[in-house]
């Protein structure tokens, strides 16, 4: 496999991302992987060289680039082996402060969120008792004068204790007072730093992968109206743009980790001799590489195409959501023809792909799982009864 393809508009900010990538070789992962801390080393790297700015325009400090550039980026992140997680957040985060925040706000955040003064990597959505069911949360948002008093719980929080910012919806009316389950939904801009003094604590959650996940407790912290994101209600729907941003860049991250696993596996097969020849010669050995390989370029066109039809503001939550399945199908089925083809050596530390192989496994389960995927799809998409 070539780094980039021969039309490839994004070709030189791959080049550049694997340049920066090659400065934090695979030891430093392995050991970020070892004591599950977070890569500050890295994340200041591309913050400087501005790729976590990129989807911030150019009037407020970032890059002002495309969805499908942003993508290109994660890609690149993932296919030289590292792990994106803490980039991808700042990405999609930011996406419902673009649309739907006000100029104010943007004036206010997006500058520093650009220069790496603020971090805006953590996002408050699930919950213990919803899961995936968003409409049913619990956590929720009084407003008292000039200051919203929230109480509530989050879970799977990742990255909180190593943000400034966090992006987080509550409830700002109940559920039983509501005319549709989406609406009484409101998005805040929540200081960390402050909150953090003022009733909010974070718990980190141990994983099989280093992931920075946590669960925060909201006790009376107060937010500041002017925190509000667009009306007060209507927050549901400013975060699907957000979540559709999401699962692309995510699926963008899983095909590149599924060229890593395939290249890993096939080096291996032409360098690795028994019986006097390369295992790479054997049958059992190919197929599973170059059916990888296949699904991988078939989920990177859905990918591809999901981002162009957000691009242009068309509908894409179907596209977003298949590309997010597909890719991540494909880099786990990946993943398993690379521990296959290592065999023992699969499972040892010093070849990164057991670290690899468990971050994954993530992507069918988070941040949507395939199963609520194909719900929608049967339902939205072909026309099939409600299921959930």
């Amino acid at each position: 496999m070539t780094q980039t393809e021969p039309d490839d508009p994004f070709a030189e900010i791959r080049s550049a991302v694997a340049r920066l990538c090659d400065q934090f070789p695979a030891f430093y992962w392995r050991q970020l992987d070892r004591d599950s801390a977070y890569p500050t080393a890295f994340v200041q790297a591309l913050t400087q060289a501005g790729y976590l700015a990129a989807l911030i325009p150019e009037e407020f400090g970032g890059a002002g680039l495309s969805l499908s550039a942003a993508a290109a980026i994660l890609e690149e992140v993932q296919r030289a082996g590292a792990n994106g997680a803490a980039c991808h957040a700042q990405m999609y985060i930011m996406g419902s402060l673009l649309r739907h925040g006000s100029e104010a706000q943007k004036k206010q955040y997006l500058p520093q969120i650009a220069s790496g003064a603020l971090r805006l990597q953590a996002f408050g959505v699930t919950e213990p008792g919803s899961g995936t069911d968003t409409t049913s949360i619990t956590t929720f948002a009084e407003k008292r004068g000039d200051q919203y008093v929230v109480n509530g719980q989050k879970v799977w929080t990742s990255r909180a204790e190593h943000s400034d910012l966090m992006l987080l919806l509550a409830r700002t009316t109940p559920k039983d007072k509501v005319a549709k389950r989406t609406d009484g939904l409101s998005v805040f801009i929540v200081d960390m730093k402050k909150a953090l003094v003022g009733g909010m604590t974070i718990r980190p959650i141990r994983t099989m992968m280093n992931h920075s996940t946590t669960e925060v407790f909201f006790d009376n912290v107060h937010v500041p109206t002017e925190n509000l994101i667009g009306e007060e209600g209507k927050g549901f729907r400013y975060i699907l743009s957000g979540m559709n941003a999401e699962r692309i860049l995510i699926a963008a991250e899983c095909i590149g980790d599924a060229k890593w696993f395939i290249k890993k596996a096939t080096d291996y097969a032409n360098e690795r001799r028994v019986f006097g020849r390369p295992i790479g010669q054997n049958q059992g050995v190919q197929f599973p590489i170059a059916r990888a390989y296949a699904q991988m370029r078939a989920a990177e066109l859905m990918v591809k195409h999901a981002a162009s039809l957000f691009e242009s503001g068309r509908d894409c939550g179907a596209e977003a959501n298949m590309a997010k399945m597909l890719a991540a199908e494909a880099s786990w089925a990946a993943a398993e023809a690379c521990v296959q083809t290592h065999g023992g050596f699969g499972f040892a530390e010093e070849y990164d792909i057991e670290r690899k192989f468990r971050e994954a496994r993530l992507y069918q389960v988070a941040p949507i799982s395939t199963n609520l995927i194909l719900s929608h799809l049967a339902e939205h998409v072909l026309g099939l009864p409600r299921s959930y």
